[in-house]
């Protein structure tokens, strides 16, 4: 049951080489919250739209699904001020005229390789966008990058492909430093958003995973949003992440997961090898007031793999690994989720036992461990520095 990542996969993830760059940009990224007077940057999940009936058109010409408003509407967790939602009143691009019709798939791909705020036009009722391709982001726009969807906008990987890609120490995509496994740009949010049936299966840069979003380098932080459906390969020791995976983030600074929901109801859940919601290697993260549901890790063997197995199977909602890192959930639910192997809600391997974890004023229950978990936290499997700190919350 050990969970010690190979030294074959450390490399790769760790040592990407990025070329030669211009000067590197200045060092602390300035992510910045709603502007004075316009009320709270995250607004209150009674403030978001709900999902669309099912009579309500949609821009792939299917109705888009009935989904619950994101987030745990009775998560107390504070939310500092970099975690909250971007003002976009003032957007640099808009997708769409106006109409479902005009918000497509090719429009999303080229506002999205152009960056900056980004915001959509596609009438009053709830859209889905079918892509057609990957949303791409280049490495040299920004360095903010928003993409909002006003709570009424699903992108949809149709069961067949990832739907948003960002990857510092990707060639493709262009070196803008001459470290790129560690800088502090493109500066990513996604918010008020649904991201449905993202697939990530085959797609082996960095080792894959990332059903839906897949992230390396720069920052990340995911605000009122919703991922439902997602996969990524259903094998692997160490792939994972069937709607978010993340490989590093700018001086170990956290992914913040704010008011956004994962799964939420039977068959809306994400699947993955292991991760059937987040998954990391080496990456800090902060959940605050989300639901985890009806998440699953697939594979079997474990990490490294069993012999005779293709490995995998652990963390039902989230997998991490690496070694100095740090996770909180905080006014969040992880419920029903399940691993074939390790960690039904969550999976914590930090290989030199530095890494650390909180769980304050949240709700884990019914996440079945088929195979190991650490006595007396059910649901986790843990090795880092400590115990984890458990207070106001429930397990079960």
């Amino acid at each position: 049951m050990s969970a010690l990542i190979t030294t074959a996969l450390v490399a790769a993830v760790g040592l990407a080489g990025c070329g030669s760059s211009p000067a590197d940009r200045p060092a602390d990224p300035q992510w910045a919250p709603a502007a004075a007077g316009t009320g709270s940057a995250t607004p209150p999940p009674s403030a978001l739209p709900t999902g669309s009936p099912t009579a309500r058109p949609s821009a792939s010409g299917r109705p888009a699904p009935a989904l619950p408003r994101p987030g745990n509407p009775k998560g107390r967790a504070s939310v500092p001020a970099e975690a909250r939602a971007v003002n976009t009143a003032k957007p640099t691009r808009v997708i769409g005229t106006g109409t479902p019709a005009s918000c497509t798939s090719e429009a999303v791909v080229a506002a999205v390789a152009k960056g900056s705020v980004i915001t959509f036009s596609c009438g009053p009722a709830p859209v889905t966008i079918t892509m057609k391709a990957t949303a791409k982001i280049r490495n040299s726009t920004g360095p903010r990058i928003v993409l909002d969807g006003g709570g009424r906008v699903t992108l949809s990987g149709g069961g067949k492909r990832r739907i948003l890609y960002m990857n510092t120490s990707d060639e493709a995509q262009g070196w803008t430093t001459s470290h790129c496994q560690d800088q502090d740009h493109p500066q990513l949010t996604v918010q008020n958003l649904t991201f449905a049936d993202g697939n990530s299966t085959g797609e082996r840069t960095e080792g894959g995973g990332g059903g839906a979003i897949f992230v390396r380098g720069g920052r990340f932080k995911v605000v009122n949003s919703r991922f439902v459906r997602n996969r990524c390969d259903q094998t692997g020791p160490d792939l994972g992440g069937a709607a978010i995976r993340v490989l590093s983030q700018h001086r170990g600074l956290p992914v913040y997961v704010v008011n956004s929901t994962f799964g939420g109801a039977a068959g809306q859940g994400g699947s993955c090898a292991n991760g059937g919601a987040l998954s990391s290697i080496g990456v800090s993260w902060v959940v605050l007031n989300s639901v985890l549901t009806h998440n699953r890790a697939v594979g079997r063997g474990a990490n490294p793999a069993r012999g005779g197995t293709p490995g995998g199977g652990s963390g039902g909602a989230i997998y991490t690994d690496g070694n100095r890192f740090t996770v909180t959930i905080a006014g969040s639910v992880v419920t029903d989720n399940r691993a074939n192997e390790g960690g039904g809600a969550v999976f914590f391997v930090s290989n030199d036992r530095t890494g650390t974890m909180r769980i304050e004023g949240s709700t884990l229950r019914r996440n079945p461990s088929d195979g190991f978990e650490t006595r007396g936290l059910p649901g986790i499997f843990f090795l880092g520095a400590r115990n984890p700190t458990v207070t106001g919350s429930t397990l079960r």
